[in-house]
C-alpha cells in the first residue's frame, strides 16, 4: 500500500497505484450474495439450468458482488496519505459491467488514481479508474470511477 504525504499526490495521478491480488469467486460465495440480496436469479444459483439456459456455461456471478469486492481489493493496494485517521467510501461515477464473472473464475482490481483534490484542509478526494480483471479473459468484469475520502489527522 502507498503510503504517501500531501506533497506526493499530485506526482501520483494518472499513474497505476497498485494491482491487488487474484482472488476466486466461488459458487459459496455467489450462493450466500444471493441470499443477502434476496436475488436468487437461477443464472447465479443454479449451475445446471445456467449451462443449459444461458450462453454463460454455467452460474456468473451478480455484479453487485463484484462490484463490492473492491474493497478487500483495494486493501493494500490504494493510496493512504500519510496522517490519516479515516478513509470513506464516497460512492461511484460511474460503474460498467462489462463480461459476467462466471463461478470459479479469479479476478483482481488494477487501480489508476485519476484525480486528487483537497476539499478542505485536511479532507482529500481521491478518484480512482478501477478495472476488475478477470482471470484468462480479454475484457473485464467492469469498470469504474470510484471516490473515497481520507480524513488526516
Amino acid at each position: 500500500m502507498p503510503i504517501l504525504n500531501k506533497d506526493e499526490i499530485a506526482a501520483a495521478v494518472g499513474t497505476v497505484i497498485g494491482v491487488s491480488d487474484w482472488t476466486e469467486i466461488s459458487q459459496d460465495q455467489i450462493n450466500t450474495f444471493a441470499d443477502v440480496t434476496d436475488d436468487h436469479q437461477f443464472i447465479h444459483i443454479d449451475p445446471e439450468r445456467a449451462a443449459s439456459e444461458t450462453p454463460f456455461g454455467g452460474t456468473i456471478a451478480h455484479g453487485f458482488l463484484t462490484l463490492s469486492m473492491l474493497s478487500s481489493m483495494a486493501a493494500g493496494t490504494t493510496i493512504v496519505i500519510d496522517g490519516i485517521v479515516m478513509g470513506i467510501n464516497y460512492g461511484f461515477e460511474k460503474v460498467r459491467f462489462l463480461t459476467p464473472v462466471r463461478a470459479g473464475k479469479r479476478v483482481r482490481g488494477r487501480f489508476t488514481l485519476a484525480d486528487a483534490v483537497e476539499r478542505n484542509p485536511g479532507q482529500w478526494m481521491l478518484k480512482y479508474e478501477v478495472m476488475v480483471e478477470i482471470e484468462g479473459e480479454d475484457k473485464p468484469a467492469l469498470m469504474a470511477q470510484w471516490l473515497t475520502l481520507q480524513i488526516l489527522g
